[in-house]
């Protein structure tokens, strides 16, 4: 019912933006000149409804395609949740980037553990290998 694409040039970022800046816990207020940065620098997956062809999920991964990578901006349209799009939508992302065989992909959330769990995401073997700095 859905299909997942890594096409850039299929992705509605009005769309996008108006999810991740008004819905997105995590993204409130992200102007439209940052996400369009975001995505410019980014790897980026969109599913799309099969009959519309409209766009009803989003993901995004930086990455250097030979490492790491950072799975981020995970977001499924209220309407199209709880029919396991998000789940397929993180899978296809790991998915393309099996073949770069990177070491890790790391992502952060503080609600969807579940989600992430079903497709071998799991809590940091050493959180106390980790530092973050926080710039804003």
């Amino acid at each position: 019912m859905y299909e997942i694409s890594a096409d850039p040039a299929r992705l509605d970022v009005p769309r996008i933006h108006h999810w991740l800046s008004t819905d997105a816990y995590w993204a409130l207020g992200r102007t439209l000149a940052k996400q369009e940065a975001a995505i410019a620098g980014s790897l980026n997956f969109g599913a799309y409804h099969g009959e519309s062809g409209e766009q009803h999920g989003y993901a995004r991964v930086v990455t250097d395609q030979a490492t790491f990578a950072w799975l981020c901006d995970v977001y499924v349209a209220p309407e199209a949740r709880g029919h396991g799009l998000g789940t397929a939508l993180v899978a296809a992302a790991r998915d393309h980037l099996s073949p770069f065989g990177l070491r890790r992909i790391l992502l952060a959330t503080d609600d969807a553990h579940g989600v992430y769990a079903k497709i071998g995401f799991e809590p940091l073997g050493n959180p106390e290998k980790w530092m973050s700095l926080g710039l804003q």
